[in-house]
């Protein structure tokens, strides 16, 4: 059997959190257009963190083209320093979602039950 082909666009990466919640994946966010100072809207839902462009955002890339993750979003999703995230990025959509490991655990205890029939994996 053939693996299938991929159907979209995304750019992924995975990175840690470091101890000022600054994540260091510079190819995702250059995929993004996203230079150093570049506005961001930055908020949590449903257990991941979604960042988009916003020319009135409050956060911003930092000088050194990092992604800085505040405080209170890390903490809704539970990330502590060290933590690693899958990030996946849509360019055409200007959009990023960072999933935390809970978030990673669903995913694939949910497709692993599926394809193991329905039980937990």
């Amino acid at each position: 059997m053939l693996p299938t082909p991929r159907a979209g666009t995304l750019v992924y990466g995975l990175a840690a959190i470091d101890n000022s919640g600054r994540i260091a994946d510079r190819t995702v966010i250059r995929a993004l257009g996203w230079g150093p100072g570049t506005r961001l809207h930055i908020r949590e839902a449903s257990g991941v963190i979604v960042v988009r462009l916003d020319r009135q955002g409050v956060f911003t890339v930092t000088g050194q083209g990092h992604l800085h993750l505040p405080a209170a979003v890390r903490h809704l999703c539970g990330l502590t320093a060290g933590d690693r995230v899958l990030l996946a990025a849509n360019p055409a959509d200007g959009l990023l979602v960072v999933h935390p490991p809970a978030a990673l655990d669903a995913m694939v205890v949910a497709v692993h039950a599926d394809l193991l029939g329905g039980g937990r994996a």
